[in-house]
């Protein structure tokens, strides 16, 4: 292979102050373009040139996450009184979206600071409610949700890890849980433990609220493909005691507390791969505009600009799912259907166009010195993590011809 590169993207080609098309539902009020704004400049300008610095550092930009806090673009669809600005959901995905555009794995943050943040709000003693939700919608914490074991993921209900009863009062958990996001880097944990008998299934399981300084705490960070700026691991529980005000809701109710958020989540998750690709659309094209072959820009050959319309073309009707998906949820109708189909789409669809960017630069972009390359392997991992395309698509005909038809 030659140099590298012939004929390089100039930095900061890409106007940051110039509108994206396509980008958001075809009517924003006032105020949710003034929030688009707000967390589009901050995107573009904060975290968009600093993003495969801190995937090479693979470490938690605490600064940065608090920064985010400060903005309100942590737990921005909570209650005021939680902390957050009370936004509903389509609003919220709106600056999802630019928020990812700029850095995929904060995005992540900013999803784990709306689901479990929802569930701590909700079925957390207001003790901890009242202690933990500040603290994270200020950036200065970052809670995980444990429910993936060893054994598997997919079949959430099937745990291992175990909760007792502890003598004098409280509960003493034991057991692994592993592809654990932020496992290494959280301030807190939301476990899914067995509290019933294994043939109980879903009922067995109950929730915890466990601080990740009680003793009898250890994790584990992977070598990962991707996210590493957000980190992946495994969490172990050696007779880590808890009192019994960190139950989250009823004992017994654990999984139900858990599969709540998650019709929100996977439309959100959606609005965070298209984010991604939106960015390496935007600098494809801005490429095809600079790059000359044969004497003209490499934009006036249908070869190169086909792709990318197509590119356009698909993550613009996924982010309309998205959005649609979002809009039934702030009606209050039910959209399990529509999330699933959000949480499989996205990733992948954005996968390969993120790759057709990247086949843009040609052997620029084969480049580490390249975003396309990370976005890949950032999204990628939503191929898998937050529900595989299969379940996703189990789900999808549960939906449609029930249970009986479709069995995991």
């Amino acid at each position: 292979m030659g140099p590298i590169p012939l004929n390089p993207p100039k930095k900061n080609s890409i106007d940051l102050r110039r509108p994206r098309r396509f980008n958001a539902p075809m009517l924003l009020t006032d105020d949710q373009k003034a929030l688009q704004e707000s967390a589009r400049q901050f995107a573009r300008k904060r975290l968009l040139p600093d993003y495969q610095k801190r995937e090479q550092e693979a470490v938690l930009d605490r600064p940065l996450l608090r920064e985010m806090g400060a903005l309100g673009l942590l737990g921005m669809d909570l209650p005021e009184s939680a902390g957050g600005m009370g936004l509903d959901g389509v609003t919220t995905g709106v600056m999802f979206e630019e928020i990812a555009y700029g850095d995929f794995n904060m995005g992540s943050f900013m999803l784990g600071a709306s689901l479990n943040g929802a569930i701590l709000q909700r079925h957390a003693h207001e003790s901890i409610a009242g202690q933990w939700l500040p603290r994270m919608t200020r950036g200065e914490a970052v809670i995980s949700i444990c429910l993936t074991e060893p054994r598997g993921g997919s079949d959430a209900s099937n745990l291992q890890v175990k909760a007792r009863p502890a003598e004098g009062g409280g509960w003493v958990i034991n057991g692994e849980k592993t592809s654990i996001s932020f496992a290494d880097r959280a301030d807190a944990f939301l476990v899914f433990a067995r509290t019933g008998a294994p043939d109980e299934g879903a009922k067995g399981v109950s929730a915890f609220f466990v601080p990740a300084d009680v003793p009898g705490i250890s994790t584990t960070c992977f070598d990962d493909v991707g996210g590493l700026a957000a980190g992946r691991g495994s969490v172990f529980f050696d007779d880590v005691r808890i009192p019994a005000e960190n139950v989250l809701g009823e004992i017994g109710k654990g999984f139900a507390i858990g599969m709540q958020g998650f019709d929100y989540s996977r439309a959100l998750i959606g609005l965070q791969c298209c984010g991604a690709a939106q960015a390496s659309l935007d600098e494809a094209w801005a490429y095809s505009k600079e790059r000359e072959a044969f004497g003209r820009p490499i934009g006036q050959f249908q070869g190169v600009t086909f792709p990318l319309s197509e590119g356009e073309s698909i993550i613009a009707a996924v982010r309309q799912l998205c959005f649609h998906t979002l809009s039934l949820r702030d009606a209050g109708v039910k959209h399990t259907a529509e999330a699933a189909m959000c949480k499989w789409m996205g990733p992948r669809h954005a996968f390969d166009v993120i790759h057709q960017c990247l086949l843009t630069f040609g052997h620029y972009g084969w480049s580490k010195d390249s975003p396309h390359q990370q976005r890949m392997r950032d999204v990628m991992g939503l191929e898998i993590g937050d529900g595989t395309a299969a379940v996703m698509k189990l789900v999808i005909a549960r939906e449609r011809i029930g249970r009986t038809a479709v069995q995991y």
